[in-house]
Parts: C-alpha cells; structure tokens; sequence
C-alpha cells in the first residue's frame, strides 16, 4: 500500500510540475522532463521545446532581450541535455532534432563588449555574434563551448573544444579553437582525417 501511495505521489507531482512548465514556457511539447533541481531560466515566454526534450538537473536556459527584442531558443524534439548545460540566446538559438549534450555544455550567440577600458566588462553591452544552429543528430562532450557558430548534422564536438566558427555537416572537431579532424566522405563511405581546413588528405 505504501509502495502504491509513493508511486501516485510521484505521478501527481511530474504532472504538477510538466503543466507549471507547460504554462511558463513560450512551448513544451508532450512528454518532455525538465528536471527541476537547480534550475534557471530566463524569459520562458521566449523558449520553446519540443516532444520528448530532456533538460537535465541544474541547467541555465536563456532568451533575454540584450540585442533584440524577441530573441528565441528553440528545442527540438528528441533533445537530450546533459547536466549543468548553459544555453543563452541574445538573438536565436535553434537545437535541432535529436541532439545529445553531455555534461557542462555552453552555448550562446552573444559576447560582452570590453572596448570601454574604464567600465567593467560585466557592465558593457552584449552583442550577438550570429545566428546559432546544432544540426539535428548531433553529440556534444562534455565541457565544450560552442560561441557564436553553428554546427552541422550528425557532428561530433570533442570534449573541452571551444567551437568558435561553423562547422560542416558530418565533421569531428576538437581543439581550442576547434577545428576539423574528420570528415564524413560521401564517396569513400567512410570518415576520413582532414587537414584543419576540413580537406580530406591524399
């Protein structure tokens, strides 16, 4: 009996908990979990999520109006995010369908300005570096840092790469700045090393 009490408690609270979400987003889709410990969210009203989007313990999630008015971070469906992931949209972030963060991932379009030598930094004014999109099926490490660049489809972004340009479709990337190790090869069928502009080699 106490077993049967423990298990509708639990239900009646990711209930509670997936319509509280379902109201304070801009979208949530069906059957998607928000896991609440540690949480941050910044303008709601501006995130939209699709079906069977996991958003693990502890993540910041962000579409604030430093550069335009109505910026938007958009979750597609069958997104899993790991743990302590920071996404942070100044103008639109789009994560596409079945993408998988590990832990500590950060993403964000926008930078802070420090051209004012006399003012700190975190009083300066963001500004957007650009439209961000993770092709659909793609895997990033843990630690990585994409800023201001898109990734490609079916990418793998090695852990603790900072990505800061945009990267093609089917690549492997790593490094600090990231740059290209492997590249899917259409002809061959098979993934092959390139040099750091993405060439396959001879």
């Amino acid at each position: 009996m106490r077993q049967i009490i423990k298990r509708a408690l639990n239900a009646f609270y990711y209930v509670s908990l997936y319509w509280y979400y379902k109201f304070l987003f801009g979208k949530l889709g069906y059957r998607s979990r928000i896991k609440s410990s540690g949480l941050r969210i910044e303008h709601p009203k501006n995130i939209y999520i699709g079906n069977r989007v996991v958003v693990g313990e502890g993540s910041w999630l962000a579409a604030s109006p430093h550069v335009i008015d109505n910026p938007r971070l958009i979750i597609e469906d069958n997104v899993n995010l790991g743990r302590y992931n920071q996404i942070y949209s100044t103008a639109t972030i789009v994560i596409e369908k079945a993408v998988l963060t590990a832990d500590r991932v950060f993403i964000s379009d926008g930078v802070h300005n420090f051209l004012d030598i006399s003012t700190p930094i975190m009083n300066q004014i963001i500004t957007s570096k650009g439209n961000i999109i993770i092709g659909q099926g793609s895997w990033i490490g843990i630690n990585a840092c994409i800023i201001g660049a898109s990734i490609g489809k079916n990418c793998v972004v090695a852990a603790n790469s900072v990505v800061t340009s945009d990267i093609p479709d089917f690549c492997v990337v790593g490094g600090i700045p990231a740059i290209i190790l492997k590249r899917y090869n259409t002809e061959s069928k098979i993934w092959e090393k390139t040099d750091k502009k993405g060439n396959f080699l001879n």
